[in-house]
């Protein structure tokens, strides 16, 4: 463990300069930082009093975790449409916490999900609800973290097979649900869900990859399609679905990683979901994911860049733990945003892979003892034996009838 390493020293070396030209982004950059700065300084007085911090109040974020999971506040009622996810999103974090529910509450989610998947194979946001490729991979990432047997044999996966051809376009993009749009979204959680649950097939993802490099931008990210702006979450999408098709060659792996590098942010720490765009903790896992992954593809050349990590892991975990932390329990996007189940995922795998790296060294944590997460697997962000689990028992209990279009 080590306590807070970036001391303030010269703040004005790393403010943001609009080199005199405002405009309505720079003036809600330099606000950005103004109030994260104060926050700093207020912090670096009370860890000069106290060296253990800073601290995650990881029973405060249990707490509120395992509420939401029972009983969730009335302003969820937009989400109703994406109950699997928010499942997940809450499972997952409880996860990296290290405080997942009794066998009786995961066997009453698996219950629940079985209810929300469609007879057409997908999972749909609750029950009697239309499929759709996000909630199904959210249903399998949930299934997956929750590891029993009832779990894995409540997937009808050779209707989930026949579901993922529905969605595969001629040119192998895939559509995140029937009539849908075809993005990158769609691509990765397709290939996700086959991965984990041993319905992939070479025919199934046919073209996929090469759709999916037409993604990359002039930038080095990745849009969500041919021909827009590269995004953080879409980056890491393709990407992911890059690596799960192994056929990571076929991108421009230099371009991409130095468009990541350049999303962290240099005064906040955290990382901006694009170019000229405010700092989000959603984006320590969306941009901070994706350096694992490229850290595994230069080491298979270079065995050595196996431990590498790319981006600078102290200043994330000081971003997410002294800014994103609500002190009610749950974490936020940034200082002055509401807490929310989305954002106490995502920062939260975020801070995991900047304490584990590659998660082929040694770990490295900021703060106390107690600030110390599980370790993600960066394609699937669940844990590793959760992957090496499913796949496995999938492979041995192969789906009862063949890929046949």
């Amino acid at each position: 463990m080590t306590s807070v390493l970036r001391l303030f020293r010269d703040i004005a070396s790393e403010s943001y300069n609009d080199e005199g030209f405002a405009s309505n982004t720079s003036l809600e950059q330099i606000d950005v930082e103004a109030i994260v700065c104060n926050i700093y300084r207020r912090f670096e007085h009370k860890a000069a009093i106290d060296p253990s911090l800073p601290k995650l109040i990881r029973k405060a974020h249990c707490n509120v975790l395992k509420d939401w999971l029972m009983h969730l506040p009335g302003n969820y009622s937009c989400l109703d449409a994406s109950r699997p996810w928010l499942i997940y999103w809450i499972l997952h974090s409880l996860w990296l916490l290290k405080k997942l529910p009794d066998a009786e509450t995961l066997s009453k989610v698996v219950n629940f999900l079985k209810q929300c998947q469609h007879k057409d194979g997908g999972y749909g946001g609750g029950p009697m609800q239309h499929s759709h490729l996000g909630t199904t991979y959210a249903a399998v990432n949930a299934l997956s973290i929750i590891g029993t047997d009832e779990a894995y044999d409540s997937i009808d996966r050779s209707t989930l097979q026949k579901f993922l051809w529905t969605l595969r376009d001629v040119d192998g993009s895939f559509a995140l649900h029937n009539g849908g749009e075809q993005d990158i979204r769609g691509a990765y959680c397709a290939a996700s869900v086959a991965k984990i649950t041993n319905i992939y097939t070479e025919a199934l993802f046919d073209k996929t990859a090469e759709w999916v490099v037409s993604c990359q931008t002039y930038e080095g990210g990745f849009a969500g399609c041919p021909g827009m702006e590269a995004h953080g979450g879409y980056a890491f999408c393709g990407l992911a679905c890059l690596a799960l098709l192994d056929r990571t060659k076929l991108c421009d792996i230099d371009a991409l990683l130095r468009w990541s590098v350049n999303r962290q942010m240099r005064l906040e720490g955290g990382f901006q979901g694009r170019t000229n765009k405010l700092v989000d903790g959603c984006y320590s896992f969306w941009q901070g994911g994706i350096f694992p992954i490229i850290s595994a593809i230069l080491a298979k050349d270079n065995k050595e860049l196996i431990e590498t990590v790319l981006f600078n892991q102290g200043a994330l975990q000081e971003y997410i733990i002294v800014c994103c932390q609500s002190p009610e329990g749950g974490l936020i996007d940034k200082p002055g945003k509401p807490r929310d189940i989305y954002h106490t995922c995502y920062t939260l795998s975020g801070l995991s892979v900047a304490q584990h790296g590659t998660g082929a060294g040694e770990s490295f944590v900021i703060g106390s003892s107690e600030t110390e997460l599980n370790r993600v697997h960066p394609l699937h962000n669940i844990a590793p034996h959760m992957v090496y689990n499913a796949v496995h028992y999938f492979i041995r209990h192969p789906p009862p009838v063949k890929d046949d279009n």
